[in-house]
């Protein structure tokens, strides 16, 4: 089988199990996850998934999931957000991180720098897996909803701070060219202030096509990509480019922009992304400590609703703090490429990969379904919140 018959099969398998999964209110795109762990079982296309073509591709995927991050992150909105948003999302994110760092620490005998990246990175929240489900119970607009949006929103930044830090730790880990790393992260913040004082002036700036305006951004997204690089932060300079792109857009443009994009994103790149990661998981590994898994899924999913409680229970009483806990367990993009990066840097080893990624699997099928039950359970509670 040649390269293109087999993302042909990729896409067609994700395609009919991504709407099996959709019943049980898990995102589709776990179908190419699921993909990429049976081929780690038995992959009889090692040549294709282990060749420099499909790691492009696949490449690619995260960093546009990355761009879609930062093209998505609205800074006026978040300047309006309550301080029990930001306070409840500071305080509940860095519970789970600093607990979840000793965890790490003496369960995987990792140092504590490499700890706090792995915890913080996997405390982060997946709130776009939960809005489907906020919209179907009419829970956008009621308080609940609000505040699991509002934070999960607000916790964009500390993903933008994480992955800052895991950049210059890897590169200064893999003891790279030091000045390199500093000035080509100068340039990055640069750039992203000059597509800031550009975008006061974007009503000037008109394009004849959508197509002539995709040019302008696939320029700007290989570009901080490629200057990212020389730093080893490729994904921070992804999440700037789209942080540089939505300053650059006109408004009247962003919906249409938006909605391409995604649909560049999750119908080409991401199931290739996500079958790359799936192939080096550790099947064995997990096999031979399940327990590990649970542990991790148990011990973060406490702290979330434990953090929930005490920042929740008296704006969202005891049953909407625990569906505010409940929501914020959703894991998703973001977590799951901090530890791709650093697994490729040699940073993490396989083991810790394996059960991160596999506890991410197992929050994104079991959440969303307590969740919904919850939700259909508490119904008449929490409309009244």
């Amino acid at each position: 089988m040649n390269i293109f018959l087999f993302i042909a099969a990729v896409f067609i398998g994700s395609f009919f199990i991504g709407k099996l999964l959709e019943r049980i209110r898990v995102p589709w795109i776990f179908a190419a996850l699921l993909i990429g762990a049976g081929l780690a079982v038995k992959n009889p296309f090692l040549g294709i998934t282990s060749s420099e073509t499909f790691k492009l591709f696949a490449q690619l995927g995260m960093y546009l999931l990355l761009f879609l991050v930062g093209f998505e992150l609205n800074v006026k909105q978040l300047k309006r957000k309550s301080k029990f948003i930001f306070g409840s999302a500071f305080f509940i994110i860095s519970l789970e991180g600093l607990v979840g760092s000793a965890l790490v620490h003496y369960l995987f005998n990792y140092g504590w720098i490499t700890s706090l990246a792995v915890a913080f990175s996997f405390a982060t929240v997946g709130e776009a897996v939960l809005i489907p489900i906020l919209h179907e119970f009419n829970l956008v607009n009621t308080k609940l909803g609000q505040a699991i949006i509002g934070i999960g929103t607000a916790d964009d930044i500390i993903e933008i701070l994480v992955l800052l830090f895991v950049s210059t730790f890897v590169g200064v880990k893999l003891e790279s060219n030091i000045p390199l790393i500093f000035g080509s992260l100068a340039i990055l913040i640069l750039l992203t202030l000059g597509f800031r004082l550009v975008g006061q002036e974007r009503d000037r700036f008109k394009f004849a096509s959508i197509e002539t305006l995709f040019l302008l951004i696939l320029f700007v997204f290989f570009l901080f990509v490629g200057v990212g690089t020389y730093a080893d932060a490729a994904p921070l300079g992804a999440i700037l480019a789209g942080i540089s792109v939505r300053l650059f857009i006109r408004d009247d443009r962003l919906n249409f922009v938006d909605n391409e994009l995604k649909s560049m994103t999750y119908g080409l790149f991401a199931p290739l992304f996500f079958v790359w990661i799936g192939t080096d998981l550790s099947v064995g590994y997990l096999l031979r400590a399940p327990l590990l898994v649970f542990l991790v899924v148990a011990v973060s999913n406490g702290l979330k609703l434990l953090g929930s409680f005490i920042m929740g229970h008296r704006e969202l009483g005891t049953k909407g703090s625990v569906l505010l806990g409940m929501g914020l367990s959703v894991r998703f993009s973001t977590s799951i490429i901090v530890m791709k990066f650093l697994y490729d840097n040699k940073i993490i080893g396989l083991d810790i990969y394996s059960v991160v990624v596999a506890s991410s699997v197992v929050f994104n099928f079991l959440v969303p379904a307590l969740f919904s039950w919850l939700a259909v359970k508490w119904r008449s509670a929490i409309q009244q919140i």
